[in-house]
């Protein structure tokens, strides 16, 4: 996925629509988990490009695996957003927490997460501005834009933001889907093989003496809770010792 973008001569209007358009165009995508870190990597290099001031944009993510930065666009980007997740404090977490904007017009006069914007004010960082990445009641995390001057953001860059926040928020909840899609279609496909392996085990059981059915099926639980194995292992080796023994018989 390429796109070639200017801010060159543009008007603030102009900007936004053609980005509003663009963006749209790439929502309208579904990505794999395989491509949508190039399309997020893409939407923060047009953040930093679009958005006047900007040393720098990423997105933070935040789920089971933890808080993590995609599509940093600098090293810059990269340290900032590390002391966030270290000391679990500072304006993208801020963002995504509390589904907020964020800004800061100058680090050294900020008052809230102290120890992080001392920290990041010898980075070089002066500026912030982090929107929320939500998608439906969800909350993905947040993108950011970091800037050496103060004061570099305005309502306009907040606009802008809100833009690409929009933008990636669809790009990553897409990946998801798919990813859930895919983890409940190997669940299902596990959960079938694990019936069928139950199954020819009860059968064995059966044609081995077994009263009936639920009988057969008791023996298995029995047999699990004895020897500590889950169920469908009780029954994998029952098959096989069956199978085993019939392909080792002579003319087999």
């Amino acid at each position: 996925m390429t796109e070639s973008f200017s801010t060159t001569g543009s008007s603030p209007n102009e900007l936004t629509a053609d980005l509003s358009v663009m963006l749209a165009q790439m929502g309208g995508v579904l990505l794999s988990a395989e491509t949508v870190d190039t399309a997020v990597r893409l939407v923060t290099r047009l953040a930093a490009a679009a958005i006047p001031g900007s040393a720098g944009a990423g997105v933070t993510l935040v789920d089971v695996q933890g808080k993590r930065t995609t599509g940093g666009t600098d090293v810059l980007v990269e340290r900032a957003d590390a002391l966030q997740y270290e000391l679990d404090a500072g304006p993208c977490l801020t963002a995504w927490r509390d589904q907020v904007v964020v800004r800061i017009d100058d680090v050294e006069q900020e008052t809230r997460w102290p120890q992080w914007t001392a920290a990041v004010a010898d980075l070089g960082v002066t500026a912030v501005l982090s929107v929320p990445l939500v998608a439906g009641a969800d909350c993905l995390g947040a993108i950011k834009v970091y800037a050496r001057e103060p004061a570099a953001y305005d309502t306009y860059a907040e606009t802008l933001l809100g833009l690409f926040a929009q933008q990636a928020a669809i790009l990553l909840a897409n990946t998801r889907t798919v990813a859930d899609a895919r983890q409940l279609t190997g669940q299902l496909t596990e959960a079938l093989r694990t019936r069928d392996l139950i199954g020819q085990a009860k059968g064995i059981l059966l044609a081995q003496g077994a009263p009936d059915d639920s009988a057969a099926f008791s023996m298995l639980v029995a047999a699990s809770q004895r020897s500590n194995i889950k169920l469908h292992e009780v029954a994998r080796r029952i098959v096989a010792s069956v199978t085993g023994s019939r392909l080792n018989r002579p003319g087999s």
